[in-house]
């Protein structure tokens, strides 16, 4: 437990020192940052994964053997009767349609509409939104020093406006073209659907079935491969090197509060880590501190603080 304490402080440590190397020449602010959040710098641990590979022990054999000639039945149509073809006649159908006839064609008029106005009142702009870093302690660090972590917080400046109410144009005069439709009448007349045609008719040919004995596979030689024989070994090897990464997001201090606390202290609990004999009281203090850095390490979390990563893996929603 002191191992893992050390190894917090040490972090914390570290990224206070590099917080006040980026004071010195000129602040260094987390890139993409949105307002409202809050970023610090962490420890990344190494990433190891266990690695599986065949190591041959006895190499592959080869052998011939003969393979005999083997028959089959196959079954043949012979023709006995050639296709042949005949004409047949298709009468026309009729059928009757009905269509409408104009007797009168259609008729326009000219309408003149007047303009009409509204009232309408709009917010103008007189003060764009903006936005400013502001540099803050966080209370919710895992270091017992506040000092040792230092966060950016890009904040928000809201825009201002000015109610202005004016009479607009609503409708503008206008003219509407009144069509007068034409008249038509209904007239039925009889016409032909379908012409009449001719159609030819094929009278298959016919067949007799004819079955006989045929080669199936040809005798030949058969190459028989007795594989090789392996062995599987394992070993661990290292996949992700850690260190001190880029800024992450973290929870900002006014969101670090007892019941927060008291969620991390449960879940880590839930997931068997020992957050000391004091148990779930919302008090962030050592024994939940290295069960924390714990829990982070063994998870290849980013390490050092209550950054979002962690606290989406412990399942921990927050406004």
């Amino acid at each position: 437990m002191k191992k893992f304490i050390s190894v917090l402080a040490a972090s914390f440590l570290f990224a206070s020192a590099i917080a006040q190397t980026n004071n010195q020449d000129g602040d260094v602010y987390p890139p993409n940052a949105e307002p409202g959040k809050c970023y610090a710098k962490c420890l990344k641990p190494d990433v190891f994964e266990t690695v599986t590979e065949k190591v041959m022990i006895e190499p592959e054999k080869k052998a011939f053997r003969v393979i005999p000639t083997t028959y089959k039945n196959v079954t043949e149509q012979l023709m006995v009767k050639s296709e042949t073809k005949r004409l047949e006649i298709i009468p026309a159908v009729y059928e009757t349609q009905t269509e409408q006839v104009k007797v009168k064609d259609e008729t326009k008029r000219i309408i003149n509409i007047s303009a009409t106005y509204k009232t309408v009142t709009e917010q103008v702009l007189v003060k764009s939104e903006g936005q400013k870093w502001v540099k803050k302690k966080q209370t919710g660090c895992l270091s017992d020093n506040p000092d040792d972590c230092i966060i950016m917080c890009l904040e928000k400046t809201p825009a201002e406006y000015k109610t202005v109410t004016k009479q607009v144009l609503e409708n503008p005069a206008t003219t509407k073209e009144e069509v007068i439709p034409a008249e038509y009448k209904t007239v039925t007349k009889t016409v032909v659907k379908t012409p009449a045609s001719t159609k030819e008719i094929v009278i298959p040919a016919e067949y007799k079935t004819v079955i006989k004995q045929v080669v199936d596979v040809a005798a030949h030689t058969q190459e028989v491969i007795t594989p090789a024989e392996y062995q599987t070994v394992s070993k661990r090897v290292l996949k992700t090197k850690g260190g001190y990464s880029e800024w992450k997001e973290i929870v900002c201090d006014n969101k670090v509060n007892t019941d927060i606390v008291s969620q991390i202290q449960a879940a880590l609990k839930k997931k068997g880590y020992d957050i000391g004999p004091k148990g779930v009281d919302g008090v962030l203090g050592t024994d939940t501190k290295a069960a924390l850095v714990k829990y982070q390490k063994d998870n290849s979390l980013p390490v050092g603080n209550l950054n979002i990563e962690t606290m989406k893996s412990l399942g921990i929603k927050f406004d």
